[in-house]
C-alpha cells in the first residue's frame, strides 16, 4: 500500500484501535478502503454513539476518479469480489424505506451524502448518519457486518434503487 498524507487531527483519530470503545460510550471502527484493483486506496473511520454515526474518509491521491461519488452503507461486510463488490448486497434497509435522502418515502439506512474527490483523486470528508448505529441488532457491527461502498457517479438522492450512482468502485468491510 502506498503511504499518503493524513492531517494531524485525522491521524490521532485513526490511531484508535479497530472496534475500540471509548469511556464515553463511543464505538470506533477502522478499515482500509479497497479499490477496483484490490489495492488499499484509503481509510475509513466510523465513530458512533446512541445519537449518531460519524464517517470519516481519507482517500490517497489517485484513489478515485475526480468528481462526485455516491456513498452508501451496504448490508453485508464483504468486499472479496474485488472490482465488483456485489457481495456487499443492497443498502442497509431494516426499516424498508425507499432510497434517497430527498425522497419523501426515504431515506433508507444506507443513504449518505456524496463524496467529492479532488482533481488528484484524493478525498477527505466527514459525513454523518442519524439512521444507523454502530452497535445493536441492526447496527453496522451486526452478525455479517456492513460495507461502505463508493460508487462511480454521484447519487441524485431520489432515483431507485441507488440514485443513478453507477458501478461500485471502492469498498470497506466494517465489522
Amino acid at each position: 500500500m502506498k503511504a499518503f498524507a493524513v492531517p494531524a487531527a485525522l491521524a490521532l483519530l485513526l490511531s484508535a484501535p479497530a472496534g475500540a470503545q471509548e469511556a464515553s460510550g463511543i464505538e470506533t471502527i477502522q478499515a482500509p478502503i479497497i479499490g477496483v484493483k484490490g489495492e488499499a486506496i484509503g481509510q475509513v473511520t466510523i465513530r458512533g454513539s446512541a445519537t449518531a454515526t460519524i464517517v470519516r474518509i481519507a482517500i490517497e491521491p489517485g484513489g478515485l476518479p475526480p468528481g462526485w461519488h455516491g456513498l452508501h452503507f451496504h448490508a453485508v461486510g464483504d468486499c472479496s469480489d474485488v472490482g465488483q463488490f456485489q457481495l456487499s448486497k443492497a443498502h442497509v434497509n431494516h426499516i424498508a424505506r425507499k432510497h434517497g435522502m430527498l425522497n419523501p418515502d426515504g431515506p433508507d439506512e444506507g443513504d449518505l451524502p456524496n463524496l467529492m474527490a479532488n482533481p488528484d483523486g484524493s478525498a477527505n470528508a466527514e459525513v454523518s448518519s442519524l439512521a444507523i448505529r454502530v452497535l445493536g441488532q441492526n447496527g453496522i457491527k451486526d452478525g455479517d457486518g456492513t460495507a461502505l461502498i463508493i460508487h462511480a457517479n454521484e447519487d441524485d438522492h431520489t432515483s431507485q434503487p441507488i440514485g443513478n450512482a453507477g458501478a461500485r468502485i471502492a469498498c470497506a468491510v466494517l465489522k
